[in-house]
């Protein structure tokens, strides 16, 4: 008996040190609205190309100024609406076990989060402006897998392998560039999806 009460106490402090260091109250739903997000986002992407098809270079990647801005802002609408949401749902998940949304655990999250992003986002900036749009594609995948492995020490460590397969997919993005669109939509659509559902049911949110 007092094994097992030995036992139970060291469990708990585990348990309280875990919570204190890591954020575990990500919301699995959070992910499969992103990966939704994105295949809207690529569905309209694709259809603004498809319609303006004579902005294409003999590349078939390099676009006319005015199709850039507006793919731009299809990623952004992306991008914002995801954040938003996970932040929603996240949050709900916080108050639902009753811990603090904002905590050190959530902190170093976001701050191991903010650099590969941040450096990503400065770099995919440099290829618009020299013009090297086949890269960028690739680099989203590649910047976003590192900021998920890097983000992974401080939460669930399934994040790591979303991250490692965003990696990959980069790659084999920026190896062939023919691909690019189908390993994005892949990458930030149909992964995102399986991944938020395996979270969802594996830590029954």
């Amino acid at each position: 008996m007092k094994e097992d009460s030995i036992y139970s106490e060291l469990s708990s402090i585990r348990s309280l040190m875990e919570r204190s260091s890591k954020f575990i109250s990500l919301s699995g739903l959070s992910g499969v609205m992103a990966g939704v997000y994105a295949l809207v986002g690529a569905f309209s992407a694709q259809r603004l190309v498809q319609s303006h098809s004579n902005g294409l270079a003999d590349s078939g990647y390099r676009y006319e100024g005015v199709i850039i801005t507006q793919l731009f802002f299809i990623a952004i609408a992306v991008l914002v609406l995801s954040i938003t949401t996970c932040i929603i749902l996240t949050r709900r998940q916080s108050i639902k076990k009753g811990e603090p949304f904002w905590h050190p655990g959530s902190k170093r999250l976001l701050t191991n989060l903010s650099l590969p992003l941040l450096t990503g986002g400065i770099f995919i900036i440099i290829l618009l402006l020299r013009g090297e749009y086949t890269l960028i594609i690739p680099s989203t995948l590649i910047f976003y897998g590192l900021a998920l492995v890097s983000g992974s020490q401080y939460t669930f460590s399934d994040v790591k392998w979303l991250g490692l397969f965003e990696i990959l997919l980069g790659l084999v993005s920026a190896l062939f560039p023919q691909f690019s669109f189908i390993s994005w939509i892949l990458g930030f659509g149909i992964l995102h999806i399986l991944y938020g559902f395996i979270m969802h049911f594996k830590y029954k949110q």
